[in-house]
């Protein structure tokens, strides 16, 4: 009997295949735009509670599955985790999103746990991949996750996220060593984080750098590029052969060769690029990811219909992964969630 991985439509476009219709899953698939979501995490108390809650976190991955037969599924958790295990204080304030504790000072930076020492915190999200292997349906693909260490350093430097990222740049301007050894730390608690949850069932990995694109010249190739070349190849070394995702979004021009440079199996591109420059520029090195406008999931008509059928042509001559170019928003209406995917899958 054939090995059921080699069935899996994302791993052959990841591995680079190009098929007739790309598989399609999307950022923030089980979220706030989904009743069942919201009725679980009602269920769970408050969202780290979800987190952390390994059959509760297993359901809301399942909600979308069910509902839309994505072809992969991501795991429901947070990038926040990662510090919050390292012993920085996390918290989440309804309406405006996570605060934390900050590492500003040598003495801040001191009171963090090493990378190795996370996985007892972790635990819980290493089950919940457990589970959601064993309840999957076999053609679907378990996709984990991590934000990258300069996406995560800028809340832990500012205690939330910021519209510019700020503190975190002035960090760097200030204290070039403290901002370093965070990096480092992050990258090997990365590395420790990811490979656990290739362990516990993860087939696919996928790095979230949300602000690689306020990263500009050799800040963009020190803290975005060269922390993602690292993770990747220690996870290589340790899982020959798993594929790594990699998105750091809003890089621009820095899409191009990202993929050479870091060793990523796949580029997930943001909507601020045309996909035709991407498949041009970018595709030429291997499997895309994206890149449709989240805002389509509000509005949906034929326009949703007539941008699911550019990209899905602009990308038709090699590998590609549908999916948005960011997380699906809380107003998003699941039936336009529902018509995207079936004007994708028509012949």
């Amino acid at each position: 009997m054939a090995d059921p991985k080699t069935q899996k439509t994302l791993l052959r476009a990841l591995a680079g295949e190009t098929l007739d219709v790309p598989p399609i899953w999307m950022m923030r698939q089980a979220g706030r735009y989904l009743p069942e979501y919201r009725a679980t995490r009602a269920q769970a108390g408050d969202f780290l509670s979800l987190c952390y809650n390994s059959e509760l976190a297993a359901e809301v991955t399942l909600q979308p599955i069910r509902r839309y037969d994505f072809d992969a599924a991501i795991l429901f958790a947070d990038i926040l985790l990662i510090p919050d295990a390292l012993g920085a204080d996390l918290w989440f304030v309804t309406g405006e999103g996570p605060r934390l504790s900050t590492v500003t000072s040598d003495s801040d930076f001191g009171k963090l746990k090493h990378a190795a020492d996370v996985h007892d915190h972790l635990a819980p999200v290493y089950e919940t991949l457990r589970i959601l292997r064993r309840e999957l349906p076999e053609r679907t693909t378990l996709i984990g996750f991590a934000g990258a260490p300069w996406t995560v350093a800028t809340y832990m430097i500012a205690g939330q996220g910021t519209p510019d990222q700020g503190p975190a740049h002035a960090l760097k301007a200030e204290n070039r060593p403290l901002f370093n050894a965070l990096i480092g730390r992050l990258t090997n608690a990365t590395i420790e984080y990811l490979s656990a949850q290739i362990d516990a069932g993860a087939e696919v990995v996928k790095i979230f750098d949300s602000w690689a694109g306020s990263l500009k010249g050799d800040d963009f190739r020190d803290y975005a590029l060269e922390p993602a070349r690292q993770i990747i190849a220690a996870l290589k070394e340790r899982h020959p052969g798993i594929p790594v995702i990699a998105f750091p979004r809003e890089a621009g021009e820095n899409y191009i060769g990202f993929a050479k440079a870091t060793g990523a199996d796949c580029v997930a591109l943001d909507n601020s690029v045309a996909p035709e420059w991407a498949a041009e520029h970018v595709q030429k090195d291997g499997c895309v990811q994206g890149n449709m406008a989240p805002g389509h999931m509000v509005t949906g008509g034929d326009a949703l219909v007539d941008e699911v059928r550019r990209i899905r042509t602009a990308f038709s001559g090699g590998p590609h992964i549908f999916n948005l170019g960011h997380g699906i928003t809380p107003d998003a209406d699941p039936e336009n969630v529902a018509l995207m995917v079936n004007t994708l899958r028509e012949a």
